[in-house]
């Protein structure tokens, strides 16, 4: 049962609510702690409810973090669809030959810097290779979006290698807090604003956002 004495009412939740605030508790924690470093406990202590309770839910800590990751992945999955449905439903809209049509993609994705959780735990979903679990659901995670890009696209290998690139060099830039110290360094603040582009200021508060 949830704990009595959380910060949130839990006990007033039906069970798909209370899943949902130990999700978003456990995107919090492994955010923060990565995947070796949170326990179950942390994540109960999180979500204001009991360990056990989050072990009924979910079984070990590694069910508990796939499902996690895939929320954040399919977020992704979903906002690169959503935009190139919008492209697409637009008479003149921009095509994969131009910038802006690429622009407008990224764009997309830089929207979720502002969620500095989700890609944060997607950062430590890739580099958790070593647990045989997490590393075959990161890869078929990287081949689900390379194969969406280059098959809504029409693109080359070469152009969605380039596009996914530049997502994971956001990504790096994000988990060293760099659009946070970016002011410490002429060569960082070049780099940040360059990747980051008009999403900087996103940037800048999910990472002023994190704790530590």
């Amino acid at each position: 049962m949830p704990a009595t004495n959380g910060s949130r009412p839990a006990t007033r939740m039906n069970a798909a609510e209370r899943r949902e605030l130990v999700l978003a508790a456990a995107a919090t924690a492994f955010a923060r702690g990565g995947w070796s470093g949170t326990s179950t406990d942390a994540v109960a202590k999180e979500a204001g409810v009991s360990q056990p309770y989050v072990v009924r839910m979910f079984g070990t800590k590694a069910e508990l973090f796939r499902e996690v990751f895939a929320r954040a992945l399919d977020r992704i999955v979903e906002a690169f669809d959503a935009e190139l449905d919008r492209i697409e439903a637009e008479p003149d809209g921009p095509t994969p030959d131009s910038d802006d049509y690429w622009s407008r993609l990224g764009a997309a994705y830089g929207e979720l810097v502002s969620d500095g959780d989700m890609l944060l735990v997607m950062m430590h979903g890739f580099t958790a290779g070593g647990t045989p679990e997490i590393g075959a659901q990161a890869r078929d995670a990287m081949a689900r979006i390379y194969t969406q890009i280059r098959t809504r696209t029409g693109c080359t290998p070469e152009k969605a290698r380039q596009f996914i690139a530049q997502g994971m060099l956001l990504n790096t830039l994000l988990a060293m807090r760099a659009p946070q110290h970016f002011d410490e360094d002429p060569a960082l603040a070049e780099l940040s604003e360059c990747a980051f582009g008009a999403t900087l200021q996103a940037a800048l508060g999910a990472a002023n956002a994190a704790p530590g």
